[in-house]
């Protein structure tokens, strides 16, 4: 008997991943996963990757999901905190959506509406502090997808004084699974091949989150859609304040984090390298022409993004070596 772990919202992209990557990790038993309209449809049926994966999709209730040891939530934002509140406390949580990410109560209100369901501890384990806040934690908010893009490139440099923590710039392409898979017209594959299209302009729900992760006083973030499934490539751009090196900051920083690594000296980190693993690759140079920083990050939106991200701090809230279970390395070609 391994460590038993349940999946709420399991016919999403992000419960997919998470069902796939909980079938391949040597401590997990998955004993429940869950969905709302897809319930009762074989797992194989909703997700043909995973044919042999001898489930039946269940209803989303916390009966359902309560003898678990561990249980993630994908469901989307808003829907999160009533279920979790219904689990008993003993039960360790991870939360994929956005209910538990913000310390601002104001902050949700302006940019996801309703009620503020209050903060719990943040999970991204390469923030100072945080591997041992989550290893002690019983309930942890998963990262937006943007915003673990942003902050690893983002975060160290404000930390160091490097950049000033004002006029921060970000954008981000990003795969149509980021969207979610109920049908939309506007991702349908006519629509999206052959065309990139900016999004949520000035506006978009993970600013908040990003300024609360990474110090920074002021982010302009312009998210892109871009024609393939997944990966996030980010271009953050920052003030340089002259008090460190860019580059050398981030070596020190994920010196010993597993999932980030700033690639050599004029390597410069696209998607496709990150397909199906939960690391994150960066690279920093400062503009000839500006003098400004400028750092890309590229990630699989499903796997450090979502779904891998989700496992590494389950790994850490259950005692294991963060690593376990995931890859560091990507699927090529």
């Amino acid at each position: 008997m391994g460590i038993r772990v349940a999946v709420a919202g399991a016919s999403g992209y992000a419960g997919g991943e998470l069902l796939r990557l909980i079938a391949g990790h040597p401590e997990f038993e998955l004993v429940a996963a869950t969905a709302h309209s897809q319930a009762g449809q074989p797992v194989a049926a909703v997700h043909p990757q995973l044919a042999g994966l001898d489930l039946t999709l269940g209803a989303t209730d916390p009966a359902a999901l309560a003898d678990a040891d561990l249980v993630f939530l994908a469901l989307p934002h808003g829907e999160s905190a009533a279920l979790a509140a219904a689990l008993p406390e003993t039960v360790r949580v991870v939360d994929l959506g956005a209910d538990h990410r913000l310390r601002d109560g104001a902050a949700w209100a302006r940019y996801y509406g309703g009620a503020h369901a209050g903060a719990w501890t943040y999970g991204l384990p390469e923030l100072p502090g945080q591997r041992a806040a989550i290893a002690a934690a019983t309930r942890v908010a998963n990262t937006g997808c943007y915003a673990v893009a942003v902050t690893l490139a983002l975060a160290p440099l404000v930390a160091a004084g490097a950049v000033a923590p004002a006029d921060v710039v970000a954008v981000a392409a990003s795969g149509t699974s980021g969207a979610g898979r109920a049908a939309k017209a506007h991702l349908l594959g006519s629509e999206v091949m052959g065309d990139l299209s900016p999004y949520k302009v000035g506006a978009h729900q993970h600013v908040p989150e990003i300024k609360q992760a990474t110090g920074a006083a002021s982010l302009s973030l312009t998210p892109v859609l871009a024609p393939m499934p997944r990966g996030i490539l980010a271009t953050v751009i920052a003030v340089p304040t002259g008090a460190a090196d860019p580059r050398a900051v981030l070596t020190e920083a994920y010196a010993d984090a597993p999932f980030v690594h700033v690639l050599p000296e004029g390597a410069w980190p696209h998607t496709a390298a990150t397909l199906g693993s939960n690391s994150c690759h960066l690279q920093a140079t400062v503009d000839v022409d500006s003098g400004r920083v400028i750092v890309v990050s590229a990630v699989d939106n499903l796997g450090k993004g979502a779904a891998g991200q989700a496992v590494q701090n389950a790994n850490l809230m259950l005692g294991l070596p963060e690593t376990t279970g995931l890859s560091i390395y990507g699927v090529a070609p």
